[in-house]
């Protein structure tokens, strides 16, 4: 059977536009990274960690020409190449200790935009956060467009644990998905943790993801949570 058939493989991440599911919770940040064009012509996309930074970043890249890189990869000899096109940063307060790294990100900045290109970055906090000692790239982040994707609502939620059981190969019934909806902690973490450890337990014992073993997972969950504090 199709449930059956689990791989002790790295996930397949899908990160088309179609496979990105729109409520609420995130429909503002979709209708920026869709816009034509952005105040200042830059972006600054925040949420926590699994909300779908990478994932629309990868959507507006394909949709504009653009490019994706880490801000801990960037170079300060392709700086030039990289200001040729569109750009996302990812992950920019990685480089809070990094003065280097962020002086790189600056020239960056100022060089892209004065291309006529637009700069997208991204982080988890939102940007007053991110406590950059690079004064003047902290104030350029400031003062760019914010948009923030929110704590997923039930639908989205639903959406995220079906697309992480998806990238997995796996597909189990509604019944496991609406059980994790309504009893586990309601993070995006949480649930690339929770699916993680179904798909390990089911190919360990060698069954389907089901209910009961759901139940198992969060249940061993909220033990490990209580006999930490």
């Amino acid at each position: 059977m199709a449930r059956q058939l689990s791989f002790d493989l790295p996930a397949k991440t899908a990160l088309e536009r179609d496979d990105f599911f729109v409520s609420p919770a995130n429909a503002l940040a979709v209708a920026m990274i869709s816009a034509t064009s952005w105040p200042g012509n830059k972006l600054v996309l925040s949420g926590p960690a699994g909300s779908g930074k990478t994932h629309l970043a990868h959507v507006w890249a394909a949709e504009t020409g653009g490019r994706i890189v880490q801000a801990n990869d960037l170079d300060y000899d392709a700086v030039p190449e990289l200001a040729r096109t569109p750009i996302a940063v990812e992950d920019v307060p990685a480089i809070a200790d990094d003065i280097e790294q962020q002086k790189v990100l600056f020239h960056l900045h100022n060089l892209v935009l004065a291309e006529g290109h637009a700069l997208l970055v991204t982080g988890r906090l939102v940007p007053k956060l991110w406590q950059l000692p690079l004064a003047d790239l902290q104030s350029r982040v400031e003062g760019a467009h914010h948009v923030a994707l929110e704590p997923p609502d039930d639908a989205l939620l639903a959406a995220v644990l079906a697309k992480l059981f998806l990238d997995r190969q796996l597909n189990p019934g509604p019944e496991v998905i609406a059980y994790l909806v309504k009893h586990m902690d309601r993070r995006f973490e949480t649930a690339a943790e929770v699916v993680q450890q179904l798909d390990q337990l089911a190919l360990a014992e060698k069954r389907e993801i089901t209910r009961a073993l759901a139940v198992r997972v969060l249940n061993e969950k909220t033990d490990q949570m209580n006999a930490s504090d």
